[in-house]
Protein backbone atom coordinates (compact mmCIF):
# COMPACT_ATOMS: atom_id res chain seq x y z
CA UNK A 1 0.00 0.00 0.00
CA UNK A 2 2.68 2.54 0.93
CA UNK A 3 4.43 1.79 -2.35
CA UNK A 4 1.02 2.43 -4.32
CA UNK A 5 0.78 5.73 -2.15
CA UNK A 6 4.49 6.87 -3.16
CA UNK A 7 4.05 6.01 -6.87
CA UNK A 8 1.33 8.21 -6.99
CA UNK A 9 3.00 10.89 -5.61
CA UNK A 10 5.47 10.86 -7.74
CA UNK A 11 3.47 10.43 -10.51
CA UNK A 12 1.56 13.71 -9.60
CA UNK A 13 4.60 15.24 -9.29
CA UNK A 14 5.73 14.51 -12.70
CA UNK A 15 2.79 15.29 -14.68
CA UNK A 16 2.93 18.99 -12.66
CA UNK A 17 6.45 19.02 -13.06
CA UNK A 18 5.99 18.15 -16.84
CA UNK A 19 3.42 20.62 -17.23
CA UNK A 20 4.91 23.66 -15.45
CA UNK A 21 8.14 23.15 -17.60
CA UNK A 22 5.86 23.29 -20.58
CA UNK A 23 4.68 26.55 -19.67
CA UNK A 24 7.96 27.81 -18.64
CA UNK A 25 9.08 26.55 -22.42
CA UNK A 26 5.98 28.67 -23.59
CA UNK A 27 7.20 31.92 -22.22
CA UNK A 28 11.20 31.26 -22.93
CA UNK A 29 10.18 30.63 -26.37
CA UNK A 30 7.58 33.64 -26.67
CA UNK A 31 4.46 31.99 -27.47
CA UNK A 32 2.62 33.79 -24.92
CA UNK A 33 3.13 36.98 -26.93
CA UNK A 34 0.17 36.04 -29.33
CA UNK A 35 -1.29 32.63 -27.63
CA UNK A 36 -3.24 31.99 -24.23
CA UNK A 37 -4.64 28.69 -22.45
CA UNK A 38 -8.23 30.57 -22.66
CA UNK A 39 -7.71 33.96 -23.96
CA UNK A 40 -7.93 35.06 -27.29
CA UNK A 41 -4.76 37.24 -28.50
CA UNK A 42 -3.40 37.32 -31.56
CA UNK A 43 -3.00 33.83 -31.88
CA UNK A 44 -5.97 30.92 -31.46
CA UNK A 45 -6.29 30.03 -27.30
CA UNK A 46 -4.31 26.11 -26.55
CA UNK A 47 -7.42 25.19 -25.86
CA UNK A 48 -8.54 26.04 -29.52
CA UNK A 49 -5.78 24.27 -30.81
CA UNK A 50 -6.22 21.58 -28.63
CA UNK A 51 -9.95 20.84 -29.75
CA UNK A 52 -9.20 21.30 -33.48
CA UNK A 53 -6.87 18.11 -33.46
CA UNK A 54 -8.47 16.49 -31.02
CA UNK A 55 -8.06 12.75 -32.55
CA UNK A 56 -5.96 13.36 -35.06
CA UNK A 57 -3.21 11.17 -34.27
CA UNK A 58 -0.37 13.25 -36.55
CA UNK A 59 -1.67 16.38 -33.87
CA UNK A 60 1.96 16.27 -32.31
CA UNK A 61 3.27 16.28 -35.80
CA UNK A 62 1.00 19.07 -37.12
CA UNK A 63 2.44 21.68 -34.28
CA UNK A 64 5.39 20.82 -34.56
CA UNK A 65 6.07 21.68 -38.21
CA UNK A 66 3.73 24.70 -37.66
CA UNK A 67 6.38 25.92 -35.43
CA UNK A 68 8.74 25.43 -37.83
CA UNK A 69 7.23 26.10 -40.90
CA UNK A 70 4.55 28.79 -39.29
CA UNK A 71 1.17 28.59 -41.03
CA UNK A 72 -1.50 30.36 -43.09
CA UNK A 73 -5.57 30.64 -42.76
CA UNK A 74 -6.04 27.97 -40.39
CA UNK A 75 -7.18 29.96 -37.66
CA UNK A 76 -8.50 32.97 -39.61
CA UNK A 77 -6.28 35.66 -41.84
CA UNK A 78 -3.64 36.32 -39.31
CA UNK A 79 -0.71 34.02 -40.27
CA UNK A 80 2.19 32.61 -37.78
CA UNK A 81 5.60 32.69 -38.88
CA UNK A 82 7.89 30.44 -38.28
CA UNK A 83 9.33 30.23 -35.14
CA UNK A 84 12.90 29.15 -35.26
CA UNK A 85 13.57 30.13 -31.36
CA UNK A 86 10.95 27.11 -30.41
CA UNK A 87 12.43 24.76 -33.03
CA UNK A 88 14.21 22.49 -30.55
CA UNK A 89 11.17 22.89 -27.68
CA UNK A 90 8.59 21.81 -30.30
CA UNK A 91 8.29 18.58 -29.41
CA UNK A 92 7.12 18.91 -25.45
CA UNK A 93 4.90 22.33 -26.52
CA UNK A 94 3.32 20.50 -28.84
CA UNK A 95 2.63 17.51 -26.20
CA UNK A 96 1.51 20.76 -23.93
CA UNK A 97 -0.62 21.90 -25.99
CA UNK A 98 -2.27 18.89 -26.84
CA UNK A 99 -3.05 18.80 -22.83
CA UNK A 100 -4.88 21.54 -22.69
Amino acid sequence: MKLLTILAIASAVAVSSAAFASEELAKKDGCVVCHDASAKKIGPTWKAIAAKLKGNKDAEKIITETLAKGSKGVYGPIPMPPQPKAAADAPALAKWILSH
